[in-house]
């Protein structure tokens, strides 16, 4: 049998323990051992691995030896309880064998989890288990993972009140970071979240997602988007102590400006620009606030001037190169509204 979507996804969040296997497989190598970890974890539960009801089987270990599987599936530990026997990095090669051991499989039997890369459509081996009455495949595709998915994977740990501008903000970031990233930026904002009777709200993700460049920076980047040149200079003086590359502040900045261009010239409009630009929370605010003093031609300008000076930077010219970046942002700082 095979599973998509959200069939898919609530099967893994709770697999049915009297089905004799599952296969999910994917490009995604991190992917497919998050949705294994999460299957494998609810069908032996929290202390299965210690109390030895889980049995892992490298691929490499069963081509050695075919039995192996079967004697891990019918083998019973000393704790009770149900039993799984994991199956890694399986290829086409095996499905004879797997298929045979799906025909065998019985009632009391360990449940069998099986994990692969990419699988074609005409694969041997997702056809054993599409084809078996008693089994499920599952593949992972290169899609980020659903609100439902997302609001699970939080009341899961136990955080469940989430305004809907976080949820917003949390969509963007699954679809920026990758799979392990994002599981680990959840974690911590459940320990962010820890004992807060409020809702987790959008400066809540914003202070947990992982930050592209360093706070001072993006202090400097602000100024010069909402033209306060006095800011800037005393802004400059403080990263060149910190010891910060013109080139570090060059980028930061060419992103900032390229994120305001893009929500400029977006369509549905400025708010929806930042979101499709994967700006949120606090930041997003501030920079539609700043968008309202900026006309396109003169972004596009900008965007020009940070190129040239990004060149200059990189070239083999002598000139100061803090000196360079300073006077650019000056520049920018004061351009006509």
């Amino acid at each position: 049998m095979n599973l998509k979507g959200q069939q898919a996804a609530k099967y893994l969040a709770a697999p049915d323990p009297k089905k004799a296997g599952l296969l999910i497989f994917g490009a995604d190598p991190m992917r497919v051992a998050l949705k294994r970890q999460e299957a494998i974890l609810a069908l032996v539960g929290p202390q299965g691995e210690a109390e030895m009801r889980l049995t892992r089987l490298p691929a490499a270990e069963l081509r050695k030896d075919n039995a192996a599987l079967s004697d891990a599936i019918r083998s019973v530990g000393f704790f009770p309880g149900p039993r799984v026997a994991f199956v890694e990095d399986a290829t086409d090669g095996m499905a004879p064998l797997l298929a045979e051991v799906l025909r065998e499989w019985r009632p009391g039997d360990a449940a069998i989890v099986v994990t692969a890369g990419g699988l074609t459509a005409k694969s041997p081996l997702k056809k054993v288990f599409d084809d078996s009455g008693n089994a499920v495949c599952i593949g992972l595709y290169d899609e980020p993972p659903s609100r439902e998915e997302i609001e699970a994977e939080l009341k899961r740990a136990g955080l469940s009140a989430i305004t809907p501008e976080a949820m917003t903000d949390l969509g963007i970031l699954a679809r920026a970071l990758d799979p392990g990233d994002f599981r680990q930026t959840l974690e911590k904002i459940v320990l962010y979240q820890w004992g807060v009777a409020a809702p987790l709200g959008s400066a809540d993700v914003a202070a947990c997602a992982p930050g592209t460049i360093e706070a001072d920076v993006d202090d400097v980047i602000h100024a010069v988007a909402e033209r306060n040149q006095q800011q800037v200079g005393a802004l400059m003086r403080r990263l060149e102590g910190q010891g910060v590359a013109p080139v570090t502040l060059c980028i930061g900045a060419m992103r900032h400006f390229k994120a305001l261009h893009g929500a400029a010239i977006d369509s549905g409009g400025a708010a929806n620009g930042m979101l499709r630009m994967r700006v949120f929370g606090p930041r997003r605010d501030r920079m539609l606030r700043q968008l309202q003093g900026w006309r396109v031609p003169v972004l596009e300008w900008a965007l020009a001037e940070l190129l040239e000076t990004d060149l200059t930077l990189r070239s083999t010219s002598r000139a100061p190169a803090m000196a360079v970046m300073e006077r650019a942002l000056i520049r920018l700082a004061m351009a006509p509204k």
